[in-house]
């Protein structure tokens, strides 16, 4: 049997299932016609089985408390265990939705590895791929790469693949082009060099106080001064930051709820990106602002501002995924101005306020206290991670999918949704991920504190149809 040391912000992620929240992420691929499962189940042995060894290891704890738990292979690992059957009642969106929410809340055996695939037939337009992936196992960014790696240009590849005529080539880990990637891969080159231009600038300060003169200038100890009023910043918005009370956060139970919206057109996302000079990143926070705005209103709160956890991918991105796969993240804590009344002025807020996470350490500060805090312990590790959890009402994640249009075992993908888990006391996850020129948001809610997630929805899908209107009436400069 052979296996590996489980890195520390896996074994966090591990650590902090919960019944009220597991670190389960769900995702749907949504394909046209009925499939070959057959022609399916052999894609999921080749490209997720064969490439990453963690789908057919399990979880084993350490012999220590101090000790880092272990991946180790499944003597009894069966692929069909992973694999669910299913048939729909009915082919629409609610019975699939009622689908989803009977099984987030369902935890996995540790004793096999920590994934399962439902094949579902008649669900909307065709047939559905369920996949439930344990956070411990990777991150967004690594999962799209993986089912990416399902998919193929062209609808007869995985079958020229079997036949040995074709060898597939393994994701990166975003896709070239992606609407975000150049802001990910800013936020990812700021984060690896942050750690080292503090480290700098910390001996450089602490020279300045001994010999001045000799070593330094005025210009290194500003620089100093500069980032440790930021550094400072940072930790009072970690330390400080609490979510208001109101219909959208609260103690969470048990039970989860998924909804999600209709694919609308990137272009219509770019214009209004162009109209108020944001990225196609801050016009869909500034929508999902607008969407929870409406959401407290109509439940009779005042608007607050509500602060959401953003993922930021650290990966090198020139370089294809490991085979261990893995969580390579930060953490920045984003305010939604839902406070803000107008859609523009949300979107424009949205901007400057994702502008000054990407000027300050923040994202640099949460990495490393990520990696400290999955040193730290099990029952340690669980008061940290809760501690700053609570500080936001859930987490958001934005991640890019494939420009063009993909095949699974021969049937044309659809579209692409996917839900983020949440931890501690969270009760509100947000996932937008593009796909062939088109957005889809997904909400999953506590079912307790947010009983009716399609509101948002609905919300969020009047915000968008505002902004573009809005957008299309400003006039353009030639």
């Amino acid at each position: 049997m052979s296996g590996r040391t489980m890195g520390p912000v896996d074994t966090i992620w591990l650590n902090m299932d919960r019944p009220d929240n597991l670190m389960v992420i769900d995702s749907l691929m949504l394909l046209d016609g009925p499939v070959d499962w057959d022609r399916v189940r052999d894609v999921l042995q080749r490209r997720l089985v064969d490439r990453y060894p963690v789908f057919r290891q399990h979880p084993v704890r350490p012999p220590n408390p101090v000790a880092m738990p272990r991946w180790e292979d499944d003597a009894d690992f069966d692929l069909e265990r992973h694999v669910v059957p299913v048939t729909l009642e009915r082919a629409d969106d609610e019975t699939l939705g009622a689908y989803v929410d009977s099984q987030t809340s369902r935890s996995f055996d540790r004793e096999h590895p920590l994934w399962e695939c439902h094949f579902i037939d008649g669900g909307p337009g065709g047939s559905v791929i369920y996949l439930r992936i344990h956070h411990a196992i990777a991150d967004g960014i690594a999962l799209i790469s993986v089912l990416v790696s399902l998919t193929d240009s062209e609808a007869g590849a995985d079958l020229a693949e079997a036949a040995g005529d074709a060898v597939p080539v393994p994701p990166r880990g975003i896709p070239a082009g992606s609407p975000v990637s150049g802001l990910v891969q800013d936020a990812a080159r700021l984060t690896r060099s942050a750690g080292a231009t503090a480290a700098g600038l910390t001996k450089a300060a602490a020279e300045a106080a001994l010999e001045l003169p000799k070593h330094l200038g005025p210009h290194a100890v500003v620089d100093a001064l500069t980032l440790a009023g930021r550094t400072g910043r940072v930790a009072g918005k970690l330390l400080l930051t609490a979510p208001p009370r109101g219909p959208l956060t609260g103690h969470p139970r048990t039970r989860k709820r998924a909804a999600w919206s209709t694919a609308f057109p990137l272009r219509d996302v770019k214009r209004v990106g162009r109209a108020s000079g944001a990225t196609v990143n801050d016009v869909l926070l500034g929508a999902v602002a607008g969407a929870l705005r409406t959401y407290q209103i109509e439940h009779g709160a005042k608007p607050s501002d509500l602060t959401t956890m953003v993922p930021v991918n650290v990966r090198d991105l020139s370089k294809p995924l490991p085979p261990e796969l893995g969580n390579e993240f930060a953490l920045v804590f984003f305010n939604y101005p839902c406070e803000v009344p107008g859609p523009l002025e949300r979107v424009a807020e949205s901007h400057r306020r994702m502008e000054e996470i990407k000027s300050s350490p923040e994202a640099s500060v949460t990495f490393g206290l990520i990696g400290a805090i999955g040193r730290s312990g099990k029952e340690m590790e669980r008061l940290l991670v809760e501690f700053f959890a609570d500080k936001a009402v859930g987490v958001t994640t934005n991640v890019p999918g494939p420009r063009e249009r993909r095949y699974i075992a021969g049937n044309g993908l659809a579209s692409v949704l996917a839900w983020v888990p949440g931890s501690g006391h969270q009760t509100l996850g947000v996932s937008i991920v593009t796909y062939a020129d088109e957005v889809r948001v997904g909400f999953k809610v506590d079912a307790s504190r947010i009983p009716d997630p399609e509101a948002l929805v609905e919300a969020f899908e009047s915000e968008v149809d505002t902004l573009s209107r809005v957008a299309a009436a400003v006039r353009q400069p030639h």
